[in-house]
């Protein structure tokens, strides 16, 4: 009978873990991430980070890594479990003691993201102690230096600040944005990340008789593409407007942007809904095909106790 236990991930389990996460997204004519930051994972762990496994003999089952993004909100990624010892109940196991790390940190929170097809990731977060949070889709404008707003574009932090606090877009998306550090991850927006971004010239406020819309670029990335061929990739952690107009603006805006820093291809995380998704389309921006969906733990909870 195998016998598992829960620990901390060290250098030396890499060739388990990708022997068994390579293949984890074959069907869907892709690659997993994890075996490619697998030693980045290791090696950033600390006071902030922390990568499990389940030890299973000489093996390893399963694999999450949880973050924290804040003094009261936590990440949990790369969720992957051997399907040597599926029906184990491991993805439970090996989260709750990640979400309780977390706990002991000070979070609060703890979120994650499933993709909207992953039937079974979705019902094992269920299973972990996460609840439904919110959706958001991937608006992806093409760079152009040519790109001319019909509205006027500022950089006032404060007046963006104030929009997002009344806007249905952060009604819809909980207040969340992507995070400024922690790739694919979403936190809470904050004052002082638009002030941040308005003194870095990231920051894009829409404006016509008051604050139409807004967007800040998040970062500014390389990836290699299937054929291995290096993309530079802007990101902007949010789009918010109020009507079509103001949308088609923002874009615009983005579009020239992600030009002046010499991107190949970008992704503006934007809510998920008809309204959201068809003013985007409606502006002649491309839209990823399905959303994402963000889980929620409430971390205060008994099951979260490490006592």
């Amino acid at each position: 009978m195998t016998t598992f236990e829960v620990r901390r991930a060290r250098p030396a389990d890499e060739a388990a873990v990708v022997a068994f996460t390579e293949e984890t997204w074959s069907d869907r004519e892709g690659s997993d991430y994890i075996p490619r930051i697998f030693q980045q994972w290791i090696e950033g762990d600390g006071d902030d980070q922390r990568t499990f496994v389940v030890e299973a003999g000489d093996d390893v089952a399963a694999i999450v890594q949880a973050v924290v993004l804040s003094e009261h909100e936590a990440w949990a990624q790369g969720m992957r479990v051997n399907p040597d010892y599926r029906g184990e109940g491991l993805s439970t196991r090996i989260n709750d003691a990640a979400l309780r790390w977390a706990r002991e940190q000070g979070a609060t929170v703890a979120r994650n993201m499933v993709f909207s097809w992953n039937v079974a990731g979705l019902g094992g977060s269920r299973a972990a102690g996460f609840d439904p949070c919110t959706e958001f889709r991937w608006a992806m404008p093409t760079p152009d230096p040519a790109a001319t707003p019909t509205l006027a574009v500022g950089d006032e932090a404060d007046a963006a600040w104030a929009f997002w606090s009344a806007s249905d877009a952060r009604d819809d998306l909980r207040g969340l944005t992507l995070d400024g550090e922690e790739s694919w991850a979403v936190s809470e927006l904050t004052r002082e990340k638009l002030h941040d971004a308005a003194d870095e010239d990231r920051l894009f406020v829409v404006t016509d008789d008051g604050t139409r819309g807004f967007s800040y670029r998040n970062r500014v990335y390389d990836r290699p593409n299937d054929e291995g061929d290096e993309v530079t990739w802007a990101e902007y952690a949010v789009g918010a407007w109020t009507d079509l107009d103001a949308c088609r603006s923002l874009f615009s805006a983005l579009a020239r942007d992600a030009a002046s820093v010499d991107a190949d291809r970008t992704r503006v995380l934007i809510p998920e809904s008809a309204r959201w998704v068809s003013d985007v389309a409606a502006s002649r921006v491309a839209v990823s095909d399905e959303p994402d969906f963000v889980m929620a733990a409430d971390l205060t909870r008994d099951r979260f106790d490490g006592d």
